[in-house]
């Protein structure tokens, strides 16, 4: 394989929430490019497997143990990764967690966690990203944030709260950071076919329950890779004149009027 070819050939990217769904498909295209990747998670077993996954194809990753809420733990995981492959040239902040709970119903804690996980994970893992940057001239922040961060929503309001969150805090990670030769940018995807998509998008799309939506007519649900090229896009050297941009990946749900789906 022309390594010279690849479009992240000698860089090293570390993604959260890559054991499973978006950031998994993300780490497989991302060593299948060239990169060096660092697997992040709480799901030890899924992550160990996607390590395999990725080794058995040719690709060189290792798994971390990451509770993104946690900043001793992110320090610990950059640490290792600074020590294991010498720098840090890529972080996709991808973890994350949803819930329908309505705003009366809601406790407190549950809107702690959400917001813990979703926004201040991405905060966390961008502080102690920058110094590791740094050291090699710059690097590329890459968050998930979601179609839910464009607008209200009925049905997931500390969700919609928690990526909104993430899309304005990619924007002025990049206004303060562009002039390091650090980008960041910021991916939002529609409905995923993955563990996380609620219950009421478990049927097949269909062109008379979403008739806003005119790729979902096909009557299939979006994939992890389709979401994990765009952030593979973002992390590249392709996009290195792209700052603070958001790459909305929903089949066209955010171009139009559409009705609000609650279950």
């Amino acid at each position: 394989m022309d390594q010279t070819r690849l479009r992240l050939s000698g860089k090293v990217a570390l993604l959260s929430g890559a054991a499973r769904g978006i950031g998994a498909a993300a780490a497989r295209i991302f060593a299948r490019e060239g990169a060096k990747v660092a697997i992040a998670d709480i799901l030890d077993d899924e992550g160990k497997k996607t390590e395999a996954e990725i080794r058995e194809l040719g690709g060189e990753a290792t798994y971390y143990h990451l509770d993104v809420t946690v900043e001793d733990n992110w320090r610990s995981v950059m640490d290792q990764v600074e020590s294991s492959y010498s720098k840090l040239d890529i972080l996709v902040n991808n973890a994350g967690i949803t819930t329908s709970t309505d705003i009366d119903e809601m406790t407190e804690e549950e809107w702690d966690r959400i917001m813990a996980v979703n926004a201040k994970s991405v905060f966390l893992g961008t502080k102690h990203a920058i110094p590791a940057m740094r050291r090699v001239g710059g690097g590329s922040i890459v968050n998930l944030a979601s179609v839910g961060g464009f607008q209200g929503s009925p049905a997931g309001v500390a969700y919609t709260a928690s990526k909104g969150a993430v899309r304005l805090f990619t924007k002025s990670t990049a206004l303060r950071y562009g002039s390091e030769n650090i980008r960041c940018n910021v991916v939002s995807p529609g409905a995923v076919q993955t563990m996380m998509m609620p219950d009421r998008f478990n049927a097949p799309p269909n062109n008379i329950s979403y008739p806003g939506v005119p790729l979902l007519a096909r009557g299939r649900w979006q994939e992890p890779e389709e979401v994990a090229y765009a952030v593979l896009y973002l992390a590249s050297e392709e996009s290195s004149f792209v700052n603070g941009s958001d790459i909305v990946t929903d089949g066209g749900f955010t171009a139009g009027h559409f009705p609000n789906i609650k279950s």
